[in-house]
């Protein structure tokens, strides 16, 4: 302590003397401090870290019951064939529960053992619903059956399902159960349909990856080097796994359309406010102007359009009278007019990697071939719309909501590259823009947008800037006389750790949550050799940081899936579903001209 004392200059120290302060205490009071503020982190990370643990043990001892549920039914139906049930598409599984040629106890268990496969391999899971077995009997005694009657589903973590957590990845939600099921979850019951495991997310679902320090990390289950993309990501391992036949996730920048993108499954964010998202937690609220939405997973189009006609039922406009009283219009779907498409395989700020770029134009010539007519189209202003519309709108508050829930956790490694710059002070953020500025355009943008508002004025300025590019887009739109638009999606599925360095490249997908147009992805290819060798000589538009991390992020996909974005006006779901299948079915009958499917 004398040392320390020692190291004092003598000016300083005669000042202390004036001022009657003995250095030698005064050194002691510093490093007392300094002990106590290290010995508080420690106590509270910790305090922290137990709080994790019991929830893990809670995950494990769910997972068990469901091991032991599954062993009990299957020693009870020694014959029963897994395959026979698994090998089903949704409608061919629907028809067959309510005809009575399937029993849905049968259906049921067979999902959840082969979901317990797809977790050991995935880590997909968080959460086994017991209440499933009780509701198994309960529907059995419906008079009339649901559309969904019988049909397995698994939900993502923060759907609220009454006695269960909706934890967001987050320790802060970890303590508080539910007191009841969603809107959604409501809906799905009355429809027949059995919530039966909850699945994982990225920590406070702010991620295009799909890792929490409570859970872990879900594997992508074609590839275990890579991440099924998120914040859907325990879905869309699931889905594409075989250990659910229907999923519901949420989107607010491409969550939904990510992980379908990167697992090989169809996924839609609707229109907002066409399906309830009362009830389902999540660590933002209050956003207008990047709008959030709940919608289906699943291996094909027809499941989706099956699942939004189910939805948009009486029950939901009843349960959520703020969602519009419109039913799911079947005519539309099952039209076969030829479509005006408007198409684009770049949008001038994020050039998508050569197979994705390839997706686009393959399936702009199978539609040319089945008589529609393509237009070429481009997304106005990207640069404005990445920065200035979705950035300031998600981070208006300039993250301090989202780091508030941030206050008694723990940072995860993949989520750490986001969480470090949001937490920079404004002057920080401002002096590191200014110095990237000209060598990493982009980035620079990005740090300064995400200095968020400064008062409500602004934010109103910022919903009025909102609405006015809205107003341009659908303008152009009509101009070109459209009915939808294919685009590239995220893809393909990125390596692990790179993702949450990635934020910013979402432009494809976080576009149509700032316009609020359903927007809906469908496989239609897998990456090729020649594409990782087209790989090689990708630089992007800019040839800055984020571009020479996407070539690294996606190498290494040989034989993974390949998608695209399908794009209606808002409340034309219907009309997107239509356009998704329209490009599903071309595709598969490709597949049968060129023999690569039997």
């Amino acid at each position: 302590m004398q040392g320390l004392v020692d190291m004092v200059p003598g000016r300083v120290r005669a000042l202390f003397a004036d001022l009657h302060v003995d250095p030698l205490a005064l050194s002691a009071l510093v490093c007392c401090s300094a002990l106590s503020l290290a010995l508080l982190k420690w106590m509270g990370q910790k305090k922290i870290l137990k709080k994790m643990e019991r929830a893990r043990r809670r995950r494990d001892e769910a997972l068990r019951k469901m091991e032991m549920a599954v062993h009990r039914f299957k020693q009870q139906n020694p014959g029963l064939k897994p395959e026979d049930i698994l090998s089903l598409s949704l409608k061919e599984l629907s028809d067959r529960l309510k005809e009575g040629s399937l029993l849905p106890e049968n259906v049921l268990y067979t999902y959840m053992e082969k979901a317990l496969e797809v977790n050991k391999l995935t880590n997909s899971l968080t959460d086994f619903l017991p209440e499933c077995e009780a509701q198994l009997q309960e529907i059995k005694k419906q008079e009339v059956k649901g559309l969904l009657y019988g049909v397995p589903v698994s939900i993502k973590d923060h759907y609220g399902y009454k006695g269960h957590a909706s934890t967001c990845g987050l320790v802060h939600f970890l303590d508080i159960q539910e007191e009841k099921d969603c809107v959604l979850v409501q809906v799905l019951k009355k429809q027949g349909a059995i919530p039966f495991v909850k699945t994982n997310v990225p920590q406070s679902m702010m991620n295009y990856d799909c890792s929490n320090l409570i859970f872990g990390q879900t594997l992508h289950p074609l590839n275990h080097q890579k991440t099924p993309g998120g914040s859907s990501g325990g879905e869309g391992a699931l889905l594409a796994g075989g250990g659910s036949i229907l999923g519901f996730g949420s989107d607010i920048a491409g969550s939904i359309r990510v992980p379908s993108s990167f697992c090989g499954i169809c996924g839609i964010k609707p229109t907002g406010f066409r399906l309830s998202i009362g009830g389902l937690s999540a660590p933002l609220s209050g956003i207008t102007s990047v709008v959030p939405m709940a919608g289906p997973m699943a291996r094909d189009v027809d499941s989706l359009a099956l699942c939004m006609k189910a939805l948009l039922c009486e029950e939901l406009f009843y349960l959520d009278p703020t969602v519009p009283p419109i039913p799911f219009n079947d005519e539309v779907y099952r039209r076969s007019k030829p479509l005006r498409i408007g198409y684009y395989d770049t949008d001038g700020y994020c050039m998508p990697p050569p197979c994705m770029q390839r997706a686009v134009s393959e399936t702009k010539r199978l539609l040319e071939k089945a008589g529609h007519t393509l237009i070429p189209f481009t997304p106005p202003r990207m640069d404005y719309v990445a920065n200035e519309l979705f950035t300031k709108g998600l981070f208006a508050d300039g993250a301090s909501m989202l780091l508030d829930k941030f206050e008694e956790d723990i940072v995860d490694p993949t989520l750490k590259p986001q969480i470090s710059t949001y937490r920079l002070p404004n002057w920080m953020k401002w002096t590191l823009a200014t110095i990237l500025k000209p060598v990493c355009p982009r980035i620079a943008r990005d740090l300064k947008a995400l200095r968020g508002r400064r008062s409500a004025r602004d934010l109103w300025e910022q919903n009025t800037e909102t609405l006015a590019y809205c107003k341009e887009f659908t303008s152009e739109w009509r101009n070109l006389k459209l009915d939808v638009v294919l685009c590239p999606v995220m893809g393909p599925a990125y390596n692990l750790g790179y993702v949450g360095k990635l934020f910013a490249t979402g432009t494809y997908t976080y576009l149509y949550n700032i316009l609020n147009f359903p927007a809906g992805v469908v496989p239609v290819t897998t990456v090729t050799e020649q594409d990782e060798e087209e790989l090689t000589h990708y630089k992007g538009h800019y040839n800055d940081h984020w571009d020479k991390l996407i070539k690294k992020a996606v190498t290494g996909a040989v034989g993974l899936p390949v998608a695209v974005q399908c794009v209606a006006l808002p409340w034309q779901d219907e009309l997107c579903l239509r356009f998704m299948k329209e490009v599903e079915t071309l595709v598969e009958e490709e597949k049968i001209r060129c023999g690569t499917v039997s």
